[in-house]
């Protein structure tokens, strides 16, 4: 199984979410790869072994071995639906996503993103508007995706179509009208008598304590507003909380600025 590694500092494997949040809200620049696995998946295998030797190539990218089943509140905040999955970010930018034991996938994403141990600047990343795009659904069968054992899943639409017949450009027009429903906007799995991930259920709770009144809106009875608040928001996660009319972040983020007082200051603001 894979653990934090004594050989490469920068392999640790998540034992909580706080633990995960905490690691996250460490550096915002830093590239970290996340490797969702499970103990009973043999793809993943090949990937827990490659994600070591990419960390040796790596060392200045951070590494994250998450049990899937084990924290389903990590695994949950990036759909993940299938083991292995791997997930890139860039502080909290999804640079890439794939499922399944794609080995050269991975290595050729983090050739884009890592150079020769080193986290590339801002300057050498892509910017793009388009939203990230699903991960496949069917490999060959030395890197078939296993589904993971909670088989709820909740598909990403191809770029482009939307359900119900809405047209992309009228669920942006929605999510924006939503977006500015309230002063503070909780966009979240669930709802606040009865969230539906761990992550979700600590906002309402660190809003609530601190005695800021809030709407919400349940992503997971709405497939279109959910995809496109990850695109207009460059955001990949949800819950998201917006102030405004503008997202400040998710749940690690609203713990710094209320530690801060950067909340305070946004809620005296017109």
């Amino acid at each position: 199984m894979p653990t934090s590694n004594e050989r490469h500092a920068n392999v640790v494997a998540i034992t909580s979410p706080e633990m995960f949040t905490n690691l996250m809200q460490q550096d915002l620049e830093r590239v970290t790869l996340l490797n969702f696995w499970a103990p009973w998946a043999q793809p993943c295998e090949q990937m827990n072994q490659a994600v070591i030797e990419f960390a040796a190539r790596y060392p200045k990218v951070l590494f994250m071995n998450v049990e899937a089943e084990e924290q389903p509140d990590v695994a949950e905040s990036f759909d993940v639906e299938a083991v292995p999955t791997v997930v890139l970010l860039r502080g909290h930018t999804l640079l890439a996503k794939t499922s399944g034991c794609n080995v050269a996938a991975v290595a050729e994403a983090l050739a884009l993103h890592a150079r020769d141990g080193s986290v590339r600047g801002a300057e050498g990343l892509a910017h793009t508007n388009a939203a990230p795009q699903p991960a496949p659904n069917s490999y060959a069968a030395s890197g078939a995706a296993v589904p993971a054992a909670d088989d709820t899943r909740l598909h990403e639409l191809p770029a482009g179509l939307n359900v119900d017949g809405e047209s992309p450009q009228d669920t942006e027009r929605r999510c924006r009208e939503l977006m500015n429903r309230s002063k503070v906007m909780l966009f979240m799995k669930g709802h606040p008598g009865m969230p539906r991930c761990g992550f979700s259920q600590k906002t309402v709770a660190l809003l609530r304590d601190q005695g800021v009144e809030f709407d919400h809106y349940d992503i997971l009875s709405d497939e279109n507003v959910r995809q496109t608040l990850k695109r207009i928001n460059d955001w990949p996660t949800f819950p998201q909380i917006i102030v405004n009319g503008e997202l400040i972040g998710g749940l690690d983020i609203l713990k710094e600025q209320i530690a801060t007082g950067e909340l305070a200051d946004l809620l005296r603001s017109a």
